[in-house]
């Protein structure tokens, strides 16, 4: 396979890799002998000498599909974060409520002044104990989009502003930076150096995003298969952003606070078990 390039999502052409395909299904519950199948499987797919990122993608969910219906809901997370939106279910507060699991209590969208600056956005405020984090939450829809070194150093800049107005004595205050893409590497160089927590996907290595999001069990419900884009405000003014949601109330309940017929909700519900068993 020498020969066949693979062009992700920056236009960029890399070697065909079948072991990052293998790797792929395992990070999802796919057994080894599954692994094994579907990237074989990918493999013996290939029509012409470049296939892209995107084409691999849905043929791995679709020989997934087939062989663990849970694997193949879960390798769909990282689409299913970029389909969170600005609206509707806010990354903010889906951020949220994954520190609120971890026990801390959380705001978003607060005013916050700053020493030279009397007032900022800030996207989460999280608390636990005498920790406290000034989080600023980048989202992006467009796959392969990083968060550089120009957002890291304004990211620092404005909380360094915010300390020294605060000017902290028993509080540990710290500045996190978190996205649902990756960061470049200057990005982690410089948060690394100047003492700023980042929360990426796969980022800190072995506990990044997804490793949280799939230890925790709070995954979105757009990662669900029959989510349909028509449901997401209406689920969003229910107050239902996670899968696990779906399975703590009736069908019933569920239908009237969000008038989407039954039949799709328990479609929806039989998805969410699935992916949660």
């Amino acid at each position: 396979m020498k020969n066949f390039k693979v062009i992700d999502s920056r236009q960029e052409a890399h070697p065909f890799s079948k072991k990052k395909i293998y790797n792929s299904c395992i990070n999802c519950g796919a057994s080894d002998k599954i692994a094994n199948e579907v990237a074989k499987k990918v493999k013996e797919s290939f029509r012409s000498k470049t296939i892209t990122t995107n084409e691999i993608s849905k043929l791995v969910k679709k020989s997934l599909a087939k062989k663990s219906k849970k694997s193949s809901i879960k390798f769909s997370l990282k689409e299913a974060m970029r389909k969170l939106g600005p609206t509707g279910f806010d990354f903010e507060k889906y951020i949220s409520s994954i520190f609120q699991e971890n026990g801390f209590t959380t705001k978003t969208n607060q005013m916050v002044p700053g020493k030279c600056i009397s007032s900022y956005e800030i996207d989460l405020l999280a608390k636990r104990d005498n920790f406290k984090y000034v989080g600023e939450c980048k989202y992006h829809t467009f796959p392969g989009k990083r968060v550089d070194l120009k957002v890291a150093l304004y990211n620092n800049a404005r909380f360094l502003d915010i300390k020294e107005k605060e000017k902290p004595d028993k509080l540990d205050l710290r500045a996190i930076l978190i996205t649902n893409t990756k960061f470049t590497g200057k990005a982690i160089d410089y948060s690394k150096c100047s003492g700023v927590d980042l929360l990426g996907w796969k980022y800190p290595i072995n506990n990044g995003l997804e490793t949280i999001i799939d230890k925790s069990g709070l995954y979105p419900i757009t990662i669900l298969p029959s989510f349909r884009n028509s449901f997401k405000d209406v689920f969003a003014q229910a107050r239902i952003m996670l899968a696990r949601d779906l399975i703590e109330m009736s069908s019933d309940q569920i239908s009237i606070k969000t008038r989407i017929p039954i039949k799709n909700i328990d479609k929806l519900v039989e998805e969410a078990k699935i992916l949660l068993e």
